[in-house]
Protein backbone atom coordinates (compact mmCIF):
# COMPACT_ATOMS: atom_id res chain seq x y z
CA UNK A 1 0.00 0.00 0.00
CA UNK A 2 2.67 2.54 0.37
CA UNK A 3 3.09 2.48 -3.30
CA UNK A 4 -0.80 4.13 -3.47
CA UNK A 5 -0.11 7.27 -3.31
CA UNK A 6 2.93 7.22 -5.48
CA UNK A 7 0.76 5.88 -7.79
CA UNK A 8 -2.00 8.44 -7.89
CA UNK A 9 0.51 11.10 -8.06
CA UNK A 10 1.89 9.17 -11.21
CA UNK A 11 -1.39 8.84 -12.84
CA UNK A 12 -1.89 12.70 -12.12
CA UNK A 13 1.35 13.13 -13.48
CA UNK A 14 0.77 10.94 -16.66
CA UNK A 15 -2.64 12.82 -17.28
CA UNK A 16 -0.95 16.10 -17.01
CA UNK A 17 1.69 15.30 -19.25
CA UNK A 18 -0.18 13.29 -22.16
CA UNK A 19 -3.58 15.32 -22.24
CA UNK A 20 -2.10 17.21 -25.34
CA UNK A 21 -0.23 14.19 -26.90
CA UNK A 22 -4.05 12.02 -26.70
CA UNK A 23 -3.41 11.33 -30.54
CA UNK A 24 -0.53 9.62 -30.66
CA UNK A 25 -1.03 8.11 -27.33
CA UNK A 26 -3.70 5.11 -27.41
CA UNK A 27 -6.47 4.96 -24.15
CA UNK A 28 -5.11 2.65 -22.08
CA UNK A 29 -1.49 3.64 -22.90
CA UNK A 30 0.94 6.56 -20.78
CA UNK A 31 4.34 8.03 -22.48
CA UNK A 32 7.38 7.72 -20.61
CA UNK A 33 11.22 9.08 -21.53
CA UNK A 34 13.69 6.87 -20.40
CA UNK A 35 17.41 7.53 -20.36
CA UNK A 36 20.65 8.53 -18.71
CA UNK A 37 21.57 11.46 -20.92
CA UNK A 38 19.96 11.47 -24.22
CA UNK A 39 15.58 10.32 -23.66
CA UNK A 40 13.87 8.11 -25.12
CA UNK A 41 9.86 8.35 -25.70
CA UNK A 42 8.56 4.76 -25.05
CA UNK A 43 4.57 4.25 -24.60
CA UNK A 44 3.51 1.69 -22.37
CA UNK A 45 0.09 -0.06 -20.87
CA UNK A 46 -1.07 1.73 -17.83
CA UNK A 47 -1.47 -1.66 -16.43
CA UNK A 48 2.17 -1.65 -15.40
CA UNK A 49 1.58 1.01 -12.96
CA UNK A 50 0.47 -2.59 -10.63
CA UNK A 51 3.61 -3.95 -11.09
CA UNK A 52 5.87 -3.82 -8.62
CA UNK A 53 9.27 -3.26 -10.90
CA UNK A 54 7.66 -0.75 -12.46
CA UNK A 55 6.88 0.76 -8.76
CA UNK A 56 10.68 0.56 -8.19
CA UNK A 57 11.22 2.48 -11.14
CA UNK A 58 8.38 5.29 -10.49
CA UNK A 59 9.80 5.37 -6.87
CA UNK A 60 13.38 6.19 -8.59
CA UNK A 61 12.06 8.68 -10.63
CA UNK A 62 10.01 10.43 -7.53
CA UNK A 63 13.57 11.04 -5.67
CA UNK A 64 15.35 12.21 -8.59
CA UNK A 65 12.67 14.56 -10.18
CA UNK A 66 9.80 14.51 -7.35
CA UNK A 67 6.86 14.57 -9.90
CA UNK A 68 8.21 17.85 -11.78
CA UNK A 69 9.64 15.86 -15.33
CA UNK A 70 12.28 18.15 -17.06
CA UNK A 71 10.41 16.36 -20.26
CA UNK A 72 7.20 17.13 -19.52
CA UNK A 73 6.04 14.03 -19.18
CA UNK A 74 6.89 11.12 -16.58
CA UNK A 75 10.87 10.87 -17.01
CA UNK A 76 12.50 7.66 -15.23
CA UNK A 77 15.81 7.78 -14.84
CA UNK A 78 17.54 3.91 -15.68
CA UNK A 79 19.59 2.99 -18.67
CA UNK A 80 17.16 2.41 -21.75
CA UNK A 81 18.10 -1.18 -22.10
CA UNK A 82 17.47 -2.04 -18.62
CA UNK A 83 14.10 -0.54 -19.44
CA UNK A 84 13.30 -2.55 -22.42
CA UNK A 85 14.46 -5.94 -20.45
CA UNK A 86 12.27 -4.88 -18.23
CA UNK A 87 8.79 -4.21 -20.18
CA UNK A 88 9.65 -7.10 -22.18
CA UNK A 89 9.10 -9.42 -18.71
CA UNK A 90 6.34 -7.35 -17.80
CA UNK A 91 4.90 -8.02 -21.53
CA UNK A 92 5.21 -11.89 -21.16
CA UNK A 93 3.28 -12.04 -18.65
Amino acid sequence: MAFLPRIMQAKKTVSRSVSGLAKSVPKGYFAVYVGEEQKKRFVVPISYLNEPSFQELLSKAEEEFGFDHPMGGLTIPCREDIFINLTSCLNAF
